[in-house]
């Protein structure tokens, strides 16, 4: 069910934003000829359309699903551009610029603020920044002929926007080493058995279907239980500690809402009526 009614922000062709189903958004990379490698422009428009998304009322229990146009989900970085900067002596600040950039690679590889979910709809290659941005998501689905790799090494340059201690916690020290140090290519089926940071691998036809119909799985329940379990997620690999990760996630406005609203109450009533519980909007963080 398409929502033509939301209104996301302006942005370039680089993006598309469209709303598929109800409650949940699809944010897709446009730039097919170039493998979808990030731009500054592109990542400006990310940033924008997420923030909007994060802040939109009306969106108040949506699921963004990430993907990309063409052969690839994302190549990472602009190889060439960032090529030309270099020699041009133009990259000298580029540590505080990340340090600054609080969201990450494509506004997403670093991102903590918002507490609803988000799907990765692997199409094809992830490279670099592209696997960065994989990692930072809640769940990612990827077709039997995509390829994952954090190649950095190979170019002279190092995936230093969350992708290393992300893969570390996901896969283990030994298979992070082996992703990171040897700069190889790794199967998606691979990356889901081995490395365990893919979900589920289908058809190249039916990666966005997947991905839709989980976004529908996660709809059905309530939207302050799925935002504040999110919160509890995103704490958990933030904090070393987990008693420490567990109180700031009963402190958090996600945890407090949630104990406090509507749906919990609706929830349990309509377990005991036996029958589908009706969700409301959460109370505005």
């Amino acid at each position: 069910m398409a929502n033509a009614h939301f209104s996301p922000p302006l942005h370039s062709n680089e993006i598309k934003v469209s709303f598929p189903q109800e409650h949940v958004m699809l944010l897709a990379f446009n730039r097919p000829k170039s493998l979808n490698a990030m731009t500054p422009t592109m990542e400006q428009d990310i940033s924008n359309v997420l923030a909007w998304f994060d802040n939109e009322p009306s969106l108040w229990r949506v699921v963004v699903v990430v993907t990309g146009e063409g052969r690839a989900f994302c190549a990472g970085a602009d190889l060439h551009a960032w090529n030309k900067r270099e020699q041009s002596g133009e990259t000298k600040d580029d540590a505080q610029r990340k340090l600054d950039n609080a969201n990450g690679f494509g506004a997403i590889s670093r991102r903590f603020g918002s507490p609803k979910p988000m799907i990765a709809a692997v199409n094809g290659g992830a490279y670099g920044g592209g696997v960065e941005i994989i990692l930072n998501c809640d769940i990612v689905v990827a077709s039997e002929d995509a390829t994952l790799a954090l190649t950095e090494v190979k170019r002279g340059v190092v995936a230093i926007a969350g992708g290393m201690p992300r893969l570390l916690r996901s896969a283990g020290h030994q298979l992070a080493s082996e992703m990171l140090l040897l700069g190889r290519i790794i199967p998606a089926t691979e990356a889901a058995t081995r490395f365990g940071i893919v979900n589920k691998v289908v058809p190249k036809s039916e990666v966005l279907p997947a991905a839709l119909e989980i976004a529908a799985q996660i709809n059905a329940n309530s939207p302050d239980s799925v935002q504040s379990t999110k919160r509890a997620l995103l704490l958990g690999n933030r904090h070393g500690s987990v008693e420490d990760a567990v109180i700031a996630h009963l402190r958090s406005k996600e945890s407090v809402r949630a104990m406090k609203s509507e749906n919990i109450k609706e929830g349990l009533k309509a377990f005991s009526e036996k029958r589908k519980p009706a969700w409301t909007t959460p109370a505005k963080l």
